[in-house]
């Protein structure tokens, strides 16, 4: 990338607009799990543009499927009939699990949670929302409203009442040092003393089961079944955020909601990102009394858009055909293996967790406990200059470092990229990236 294009960046787009790495990447195309940048250097993608590129680069199934879309009719809006968006809503209701659901689409997974909370608070007539410590749920104004992690919350301000619930984190808190069991227990009597206090009808529960821009942190398996429990005894809904945990990326299971199977489908599901393979598609799926709880008309323009649609039908046969939900659980489980082996004789590694290809390796200041942003920069600048692209983020700070490459991944380059990290995060131990 040349100077030039980043002072034009600077001079036109927004200061909070976020850019990685000291001098910011161009990428210009990719294939399978690499990319290229102007430069012409290549890269290993264990970031898949924020866990988007769920199958591969240029995936040639999907790309046929939008040219050809594109070649008979590009938009259309949802005022007409729309073949490949009804196929696709008809897969996702199947596969979500959720009885009698009825699915509408979205362009984003921030656009899907705000149709979320609008059908929940709609239905219960209340705008009490419990939301999880250390969340993120997208970038507008309800979103922010109900995300509890600091660094992606820049207002106060928000149409909802939102209360904060403890277990989202498990290795951190006033419950760190419980059993998973006593773990549970204990956030499920906060959440219970919490609805004590509440003034009227709380809407719902939003929830990542995998919380993803707060650094791949989860509660012990079952967590939100025993919630679900506590909720239903009110009617209070339960929306599993599942934009970064579903279609399979956790390996073991497909959504992130059947860690918790013991309480059944939630009520509504959320979902992004992945679907697409890159392509703005997001959507909700939701109990047919919820979602058409809504007494007025809606439409959208560009939701459920043909060529996005034919896009995600040709990405989710593709996953399915091929098991790539196996395919995470195996080469994940060996790359956390790794990692984790890795993590044992650096003191700069506090934990690494994860499932599947959704994996977090959290740094800390080596002998404390202390969050440790400088390390994690250094180590995403040591493994560009390796030729790997990883991500980070984190609740206290964006000290973890997340891996979620496409879902094709091979061991072959599992073993590259872990070795790359290897490097990085003794260099980072060591001082500044050589």
């Amino acid at each position: 990338m040349t100077p030039d294009l980043h002072a034009r960046h600077r001079a036109v787009l927004p200061d909070w607009l976020a850019l990685y790495y000291d001098r910011p990447l161009e990428l210009t195309h990719g294939e399978g799990r690499h990319v290229w940048d102007a430069d012409g250097n290549r890269y290993l993608d264990f970031f898949g543009g924020i866990l988007t590129t769920m199958t591969a680069h240029a995936l040639p199934e999907v790309t046929k499927a939008v040219a050809d879309q594109a070649a008979r009719i590009v938009h259309s809006s949802t005022l007409y009939l729309n073949r490949p968006m009804i196929e696709l809503a008809e897969r996702v209701a199947q596969l979500s699990g959720i009885p009698d659901a009825r699915v509408f689409f979205t362009t984003s997974g921030t656009e899907a949670n705000d149709t979320a909370l609008l059908l929940a608070t709609a239905h219960r007539r209340s705008g009490q929302i419990l939301a999880m410590r250390n969340s993120y749920h997208g970038r507008s104004f309800s979103a922010i409203g109900i995300t509890g992690n600091r660094g992606w919350s820049p207002t106060s301000l928000s149409p909802l009442q939102t209360l904060y619930v403890h277990g989202g984190v498990r290795t951190r808190g006033p419950y760190a040092h419980l059993s998973d069991a006593a773990f549970t227990e204990a956030c499920v009597a906060d959440l219970r003393d919490m609805l004590g206090q509440t003034r009227g009808d709380v809407a719902a529960l939003i929830a990542e089961p995998i919380q993803g821009v707060g650094g791949f942190t989860s509660p012990p398996d079952g967590l939100y079944a025993r919630f679900r429990d506590v909720l239903a005894e009110q009617g209070i809904l339960w929306i599993s955020d599942e934009v970064q945990t579903g279609w399979g990326r956790t390996g073991e299971h497909f959504w992130g909601w059947q860690a918790h199977a013991d309480a059944g489908p939630p009520d509504l599901l959320t979902f992004a990102k992945g679907i697409g393979n890159g392509m703005s598609i997001g959507g909700v799926v939701a109990r047919a009394d919820v979602m058409n709880s809504l007494d007025a008309h809606s439409i959208s323009t560009f939701g459920g858009s043909p060529v996005t649609m034919a896009a995600g039908l040709a990405n989710l046969s593709y996953l399915l055909e091929h098991d790539l939900q196996g395919n995470a659980r195996r080469v994940g489980g060996l790359l956390i293996e790794r990692l984790r082996a890795i993590a044992a004789t650096n003191p700069c590694v506090r934990e690494v967790r994860g499932r599947g290809l959704m994996i977090g390796v959290e740094l800390v200041t080596p002998g404390t406990d202390t969050a440790n942003p400088e390390a994690a920069s250094a180590v995403l600048e040591s493994c560009r200059a390796e030729g790997l692209l990883i991500g980070k983020g984190g609740g206290h700070s964006t000290s973890v470092l997340r891996v979620a490459p496409p879902l094709t991944l091979t061991v072959a380059e599992a073993e590259q990229g872990a070795a790359i990290l290897e490097r990085a995060l003794r260099n980072a131990g060591d001082g500044p990236p050589r």
